[in-house]
């Protein structure tokens, strides 16, 4: 069977004359960077939800171990989530082209027969198993994620994150297995013949170099219709491929990119009316009801701050007014060193119509109860009547249409 040509165990099935050591090993110190950067970028995106610190915002509650990097989010630079997660799903989409390429430089080696020659033989076998499974797990999710499809079962957020560390322990395995045999690769310039060099090549139709660059080529093509949604204006619509991109937001003060609307979130008008809507505050001294016009009496500060969500979409800074998260804590007790807090919105469904808030977040004087951006009132979909605003936070804890604010320890 090994030897039968017509099989995929025997070396002459596979006859492309691209497939050898040195074409894979360029392929795979660049997946070696990026995938750690990716990595990297994914655990920090993480624990900016504060996972762990507070388990109303904790959705991987039996994580163990796994949570051993974890510590308080900061609020400062204010960009900081802005850019890790535009960094992590832009250079994820832009390394799928190379991570398709890698994995059809060496898919012969998944056919090799006989499975295991030897106990190094074996682990890298196993290592290649998971290696491929969770490369294709991850990259589907995420991209999946990234368009707003979630056809997969369970939440997003505990698949990615165990995927990933399943994923990473395999990747990292496999690099320290095949990391001397690439560098040697890369060093000679005479090609090594290895399991992976066809033994009767076809006519080739283009050169290893026009391969390399064919696959550049796709990675770069998707980096430009996906990076503009980092960005407002007409860079934004080169993203084509983002659903935040190319939709129109509309104009003036409101204008701007978000993600879900008042209808989507059931948000009723009658509930946001100024006869209807009333702001509960709770701390140690009571609680306090609030009406948008008594809200809007109290001393308002502003601060220029922007929205970037998970996706890796986001806004540049808009300039946000209202009252201080720490001003509220300190009407229901807490003049001095504010707490966290528990935020819950109007909204009727979804995984974070309720959020919480750690200290450091509320005490920031750019933290607020916005009640204008821009210079104007809310819209709807903005969060009218009032919605929070966090330096440095991700989007869904940067709360919509809030009802409740129950200041405390968490």
């Amino acid at each position: 069977m090994r030897d039968d040509p017509r099989l995929p165990s025997s070396p002459g099935f596979w006859r492309s004359p691209l497939r050898g050591p040195r074409f894979t090993s360029m392929l795979g110190l660049v997946l070696l960077v990026g995938i750690t950067v990716l990595f990297v970028t994914g655990l920090v995106s993480y624990a900016a939800y504060n996972p762990g610190l507070s388990p109303v915002n904790d959705k991987t509650p039996d994580k163990g171990i796994l949570g051993f990097y974890l510590f308080a989010w900061p609020t400062n630079p204010h960009w900081l989530y802005r850019l890790n997660q535009g960094v992590h799903v832009t250079l994820g989409i832009t390394l799928i082209p190379v991570l398709l390429a890698k994995l059809w430089s060496v898919i012969p080696r998944l056919f090799a027969l006989p499975p295991a020659r030897s106990l190094a033989h074996a682990l890298e076998r196993i290592s290649l198993l998971l290696l491929v499974g969770g490369a294709l797990f991850e990259f589907v999710t995420g991209v999946l994620n990234v368009q707003l499809d979630y056809v997969f079962p369970g939440s997003f957020y505990p698949l990615h994150f165990y995927g990933a560390w399943v994923f990473f322990a395999a990747f990292v395995a496999h690099a320290l297995l095949k990391m001397p045999t690439a560098l040697r690769n890369l060093r000679h310039l005479r090609e090594e013949r290895d399991d992976l060099v066809t033994p009767r090549p076809a006519a080739p139709t283009v050169s290893r170099r026009g391969a390399l660059w064919f696959v550049g080529g796709g990675s770069l093509l998707l980096f430009a219709t996906t990076v503009g949604q980092n960005f407002d204006g007409p860079l934004r619509r080169t993203a084509l491929l983002a659903p935040h991109g190319g939709g129109d937001p509309g104009s003036g003060p409101n204008g701007f990119q978000i993600n879900k609307t008042a209808a989507y979130a059931g948000i009723d008008t009658a509930e946001t009316g100024e006869d209807a809507w009333r702001l509960v505050v709770t701390g140690p001294a009571g609680t306090v009801r609030l009406s948008r016009a008594q809200l809007a009496g109290l001393p308002l500060h502003s601060a220029a701050l922007p929205i970037a969500c998970v996706e890796g979409w986001s806004t540049s800074d808009q300039w946000w007014r209202g009252v201080r998260l720490r001003d509220l804590a300190a009407l229901v007790g807490y003049d001095d060193d504010p707490p966290d807090v528990f935020v819950e919105s109007l909204q009727r469904r979804g995984a974070f119509r309720s959020a919480a808030l750690r200290a450091n977040q509320v005490a920031d004087p750019r933290s607020l109860l916005a009640l204008y951006v821009n210079g104007e009132e809310l819209s709807p979909d903005h969060g009218h009547p009032a919605r929070i605003i966090v330096p440095a936070a991700p989007g869904v804890l940067n709360t919509k249409w809030v009802a409740r604010m129950t200041f405390g320890d968490l």
